[in-house]
């Protein structure tokens, strides 16, 4: 009885301390002092939160049980999470997947349920890093996410469905956040000079267009990185009468990057350099070519998509491997993220460069699709039609088809296409010399029948 009593002082006393963001002391960093209370204010992310959409109309009609965030670090999950408690006057607990243990969860479930029963107010319990939490911890909350007892947000830089334990996953609503673009965050730039409460104790900032557009492009999506490095600019930048000047060059030395004159010609003809370096198997070049496009902040997923255009395209089947390093690339590169990135990018383009050419395949389909285009299009010869249907073999669909399985070699000399065409024809490279042979082998049997 004195437990409870006690639990429920306790929870009481909390309630003030528990709310979601509101008033943020002056001594707090800038990511906290400009942290949005309505939707109007949050920056980014317009294909969850504008109106219609799943997860808006979740908060809008407070109806949700168990939400997952994921996406990369400071596209504003915790952010998120906070306002979702703002808008529904729930109180906001805070737990960490890195340091919170079974007991914490447990007597914050308690908290919840007490202050659920003496002031009939929901209790949001916000858990960040959840991917470090491990299946005991994650199946801790199951029980009070079914029967209402708490809510649960959790938030997480991996993808849930790696690191989230299927029960859990099958009661929450999953979204992903994207990196801001950069016009999302010279917004939130603009905001923290523009607004009191972003440097209440200074009267005068002026920030050149350049500096925001470095700071913007350089951030690579994540806002708190942008503002801790404007954050940085400011407060340690000697005033000029009176008025704070932060210029292109104090922008640099705040986020430790060296611009880099990377307009649009600059990102198409690196990209180009890039590429044909690989093509020229120089692996050095196409090394220094990824490194300038990492350091201008260009998007790790443009460069993955690029490396998987290009195993294919310019490597083919000389090496089919490739393709497969390269997609498994395009993923990991997603789910990893900045800095660690730089590593699979580097180790793929490397083995692209090295790896035999060919682009036949390419070739080919290009010529395949060039004759549908330009030339009658050939019927499909009846010997190849579909003949499981009733009726089908009537009109003789199917009818004098060899089926290549019971043949010598797998291989039955017969027409597939109607006519006699070349499309495919494969260089002396890497793993298409063999490929070559084969078909040599294929063509001399054809022309023996």
């Amino acid at each position: 009885m004195e437990n409870l009593l006690f639990e429920t002082e306790q929870v009481n006393s909390e309630l003030k301390s528990l709310e979601p963001a509101g008033n943020v002391n002056n001594d707090a960093p800038l990511p906290a002092r400009l942290r949005p209370t309505t939707f109007a204010e949050y920056a980014g992310q317009k294909h969850l939160l504008e109106k219609g959409r799943l997860l808006r109309r979740a908060i809008d009609a407070d109806r949700f049980a168990s939400i997952i965030l994921f996406g990369p670090p400071g596209t504003g999950k915790t952010t998120l999470s906070e306002l979702i408690a703002n808008v529904t006057d729930s109180a906001f607990v805070r737990l960490s997947g890195v340091s919170s243990t079974v007991s914490d969860i447990r007597k914050e479930i308690g908290y919840a349920i007490q202050r659920r029963k003496f002031s009939n107010r929901r209790t949001i319990i916000f858990i960040d890093e959840i991917h470090r939490f491990n299946k005991a911890q994650q199946d801790v909350l199951l029980p009070d996410i079914e029967n209402g007892n708490i809510r649960f947000i959790g938030a997480t830089t991996h993808n849930p469905n790696f690191y989230i334990i299927s029960p859990l996953l099958s009661r929450s609503l999953v979204f992903k956040l994207e990196p801001l673009s950069i016009e999302d965050i010279t917004t939130l730039l603009k905001k923290a000079v523009e607004e009191d409460r972003g440097f209440p104790d200074i009267s005068k900032i002026k920030v050149t267009d350049e500096a925001y557009k470095f700071i913007a492009t350089s951030s690579e999506g994540d806002a708190r990185k942008a503002l801790n490095a404007l954050e940085i600019a400011v407060t340690t930048t000697e005033p000029e009468n009176n008025e704070i000047n932060v210029t292109l060059e104090i922008a640099e030395e705040s986020i430790q990057l060296k611009s880099l004159q990377y307009g649009d010609d600059g990102h198409y003809d690196t990209a180009s350099a890039f590429i044909k370096s690989m093509r020229g198997s120089d692996p050095d070049a196409a090394l220094y070519w990824l490194a300038k496009m990492l350091h201008a902040g260009e998007d790790i997923r443009f460069i993955a998509r690029r490396i998987v255009i290009f195993a294919s395209e310019d490597i083919g089947n000389a090496d089919p491997r490739a393709i497969t390093l390269a997609v498994n690339t395009m993923q990991a590169v997603e789910m990893i993220g900045m800095p660690e990135a730089r590593i699979i990018l580097g180790q793929a383009v490397t083995y692209c460069a090295t790896a035999p050419k060919s682009n036949a395949s390419y070739a080919g389909i290009d010529a395949a699709l060039a004759d549908i285009k330009e030339e009658r299009v050939q019927p499909v010869p009846k010997h190849l039609r579909d003949a499981h249907y009733t009726g089908a073999k009537d009109m003789g669909h199917g009818e004098g088809y060899i089926y290549p399985h019971g043949k010598e070699n797998n291989f039955a000399v017969q027409n597939y296409m109607g006519v006699s065409k070349k499309y495919y024809s494969p260089v002396d490279s890497g793993y298409e010399s063999k490929i070559r042979e084969r078909i040599k082998y294929w063509d001399s049997l054809r022309n023996n029948d």
